[in-house]
Parts: structure tokens; sequence; C-alpha cells
């Protein structure tokens, strides 16, 4: 059918083997455009070789290994055509694909012995046919950028250069497309590898201590409606040490990334192994500390570390900051307070100042731990006046825990959650992990209204 013989062979019925061919065919449907609706940028070229040609129709073609695909067609009467397609042994397109990335021109197709015999030639009422090929990055044929006159004519070489050059333009476009969807691709399974590092820093699900409540989230940087995410360092954890005696940590690497995940789960990791075997969290954060400049650790890290035990009217314990925010403790009667002196961050300097500070939970009394990504919340860019008043800082999250007098752990954490989405509008410019303690009431308790905020100290 295909009027000479192919070079590559034929398939059974005749046409060019090279249509079959898997690679290319893969290509075809690598662009993401067959069985797609039409396009201003194709539709906008495709009438431009029209009008300069001055035929009649124009198309922009994609060949599988059964048809041509019209992604763009320009003199064609589409409510009297059932789809935008031709089967393939109906188009001349399939010798552009046999010729490899060569033109195909035909000045009187009813004479031409090459179309003469074409199924297409009577029924499409094709006078002339010039068609340049569509072209990967790799040089396969994807499809066509043809014209068709519906007399015969002699093509001139303005025509012919016409029609090259729009071509490549065409070409240009389907791998700009193709290099955007592989990048896509690549940035969600680099988002989706985050997602999985990430989930391996912090534990599937908190530990269970007797006669307390306990609940936390992790709200990755960037925009969460996207799949930009990169694997970030804030990591919590919440274990038992020895006995009845429990431990709380909470920590923040600096920076992002693979570096970023290794110090996090060295970090965590160290802490557990450690914390049967040492007397304090100030202890415990110099050990890790020591651990992270012998591995020559590639981050620094803040923390804060509780080692805690239930008492017979709640918890008692210390709590320790590396460099990290204060703790908030949020009174049952809703008074909330910061808890925790300053403290060296970790992974720098081998001397650090730490400070162990007691404190004491009674019923319905909470503990937050949160990284600075709860207080240094941005509102989306371009949203907002970048002034100091817009950044969520430690009175907003304060007077937010407020607000939340009289619930419990999980609701807490959904709380400032949705006051800290609220505020940076589904983007964040820092990662943000919370941890949430409250010792469970004596009895029935319940949201209820918050206190002034005179009561706040």
């Amino acid at each position: 059918m295909a009027g000479t013989e192919s070079a590559g062979g034929v398939r059974q019925d005749g046409l060019p083997a090279a249509l079959s061919d898997p690679v290319r065919v893969a290509a075809v449907e690598a662009t993401g455009l067959l069985d797609t609706g039409a396009e201003e940028v194709f539709d906008d070229l495709a009438s431009l070789a029209a009008r300069i040609t001055g035929t009649g129709r124009a198309f922009v073609t994609l060949v599988d290994a059964d048809r041509s695909f019209w992604k763009s067609c320009v003199g064609v009467d589409l409510n009297a055509s059932a789809v935008r397609q031709s089967s393939v042994e109906q188009s001349f397109c399939y010798f552009l694909v046999e010729a490899g990335g060569a033109p195909f021109v035909v000045e009187d197709a009813a004479a031409d012995p090459r179309t003469a015999s074409h199924p297409a030639t009577g029924p499409m009422n094709i006078g002339a046919w010039a068609g340049y090929p569509l072209l990967d990055a790799e040089g396969r044929v994807l499809g066509s950028f043809c014209v068709i006159d519906d007399s015969p004519r002699t093509w001139s070489p303005a025509d012919l250069a016409t029609l090259s050059t729009l071509a490549r333009s065409v070409s240009a476009e389907i791998r700009m497309r193709q290099v955007l969807t592989a990048s896509q691709e690549a940035q969600q399974k680099s988002a989706d590898l985050a997602h999985t590092l990430q989930a391996g820093l912090l534990p599937a699900a908190l530990r269970t201590v007797p006669g307390m409540q306990a609940a936390a989230s992790y709200l990755p940087a960037s925009n969460r409606h996207r799949s930009d995410i990169e694997v970030g360092g804030d990591f919590y954890d919440l274990f038992r040490t020895h006995g009845e005696n429990f431990a709380a940590v909470l920590g923040d690497v600096c920076g992002k990334g693979v570096k970023a995940a290794q110090v996090s789960s060295m970090a965590r990791y160290t802490i557990r192994a450690d914390a049967a075997e040492t007397g304090s969290p100030a202890d415990l954060l110099t050990r890790l500390n020591a651990a992270m400049l012998a591995q020559n650790a590639p981050r620094f890290l803040t923390a804060v570390y509780v080692a805690f035990h239930r008492t017979l009217v709640g918890a008692a314990g210390t709590i320790t900051l590396a460099g990290h925010p204060p703790a908030l403790v949020r009174r049952a009667d809703g008074q909330v307070r910061q808890l925790g002196a300053a403290g060296t961050l970790l992974g720098v300097m081998p001397e650090l100042r730490l400070t162990d500070t007691p404190f004491q939970l009674g019923p319905g009394d909470l503990l937050l731990l949160y990284t600075d990504g709860a207080i240094e919340g941005r509102p989306r860019p371009g949203t907002a006046p970048e002034d100091a008043g817009a950044v969520f800082g430690e009175a907003d999250l304060t007077q937010a825990l407020v607000s939340t007098c009289g619930m419990d752990a999980a609701a807490t954490i959904d709380h400032l959650t949705a006051v800290l989405d609220a505020h940076h509008q589904g983007w964040a410019s820092d990662d943000t992990a919370l941890l949430a303690l409250r010792v469970t009431p004596a009895g029935p308790s319940g949201p209820r209204t918050g206190p002034t905020p005179e009561m706040l100290t």
C-alpha cells in the first residue's frame, strides 16, 4: 500500500514496519497528546501554514501503530467527523514514518505512483500534499505537520521552507511538553520518596501513656497542594524509657534533604538508645551532642527533651531545651505559660549550656512542644503585607493555645493546625511539628469558654 517497497520492511497489512516499532509508539504515547482536544498553540501554527501556502487544509497529526490522530485539523468539518482521527492506512502520514525523518511532498497525488492508488487520494480529494515530520529529541518520527491542496500544484521553495520551520516549531512544543511531563513525574517520585523518608523519621503511632492523652502532627514546608515537598529535619517521638518513666522529644535539624534526614534519624535513635541509661535530659542531650560531633554530623540540631512520670494527681518531670523554643503549658483553667530555660543547640560546640527545669502537670493540664515553624509562620507570598505583623509569632501561638481551653490533646493539635493553615493559606515557609501531652481530667470535660487575655502569664 505504500507504493514503494519500504527499506525497513513491511507489516502483514503492507504498511511500513516502522509504524509498529515499540520504541517509536511509546514515544508517541509519551507526548500525552493522543485523544486530547484542540489547543490554540497547534491550531495557530496549522492555520498559519494553510494561510501562507494558500491551501485549504492543514494538520498536526500524531501517528501510532494504528491511526493518525489529528491534534489540529484546519479546514475540516469536525461536525461531520465522528472522531479527530483516521485509520493509519487512510493517511499519507505513514510515508513520513517510513522515510525516517525526511519530508514527503506530492504535487499531483492522482498521478504520483506513490499515491495514485492510495485509498485516501480520491475520498479525501487530495490534489497535492506536503508534510514534514514531527520529531522527538532522539529523532523518532511522532507524526506529521502537513498541508493539503484540493488541486495539483507545484510547491514553491518558500512553501516548503515555511512548512519545515513550522514543523520544527511544533516539534519543539511537543519536546518541551515531554520534558515538562518527565520533570513532573520525577518531581512526584521525589515527593513520594520525601514522604516515605519523612514517615520513617516519625513514629507510626504515639506511645500510649496511662492516664494521659497524646497527639502530634507534622506539616511539611511549601505548598501542601502541590508535590514540591522535600524531606525535612523535624521529628518527634514519645516512648517509655524504663519502668513507669516516659520521654517525649521533638527536634528540628537545620536544612532539608537527605543530610537533614540522616541527622534526624541518628538523633532520634540515639536518644532512644541512651534514654534508659542517662540521668537527666541535659545529660542525654549532652551525649547526643558528643555523638553528632564524633560522627561529623552535617547539620546542627535544636531539640527539646522531656522526661516524665505519672503521679497520684497528674504528672511530673524535667524539661531541657537545646537551642529550641520553650514549651507551652496550658493549665486546666486556661492559663498558658512558657516552660524551659534557653540552652545551646547541638552538633556545633563540645561545651554546652543546658538546664534541667522541673515541672508538674495536674488533671486537665496540657504540655505543648513545637518547632519554630509554628512561631515563624508567614502568609503566602503576595497575599499580605510583608511586615512584622504578618508573622505568626510566639504571642499568636500562645493566644491560639488559650483558645483551646478544655480541648483534649487531639482536638488541640487539630485546632492549632487549622489556625496555622488559615494564617499562611496552605503555604508554609518551614516544616512544623507539634506534640501535645495532656493529663486526663478527673471528671467529664469538654470545650468551654477560654480565659481573657489577662489570664496569660
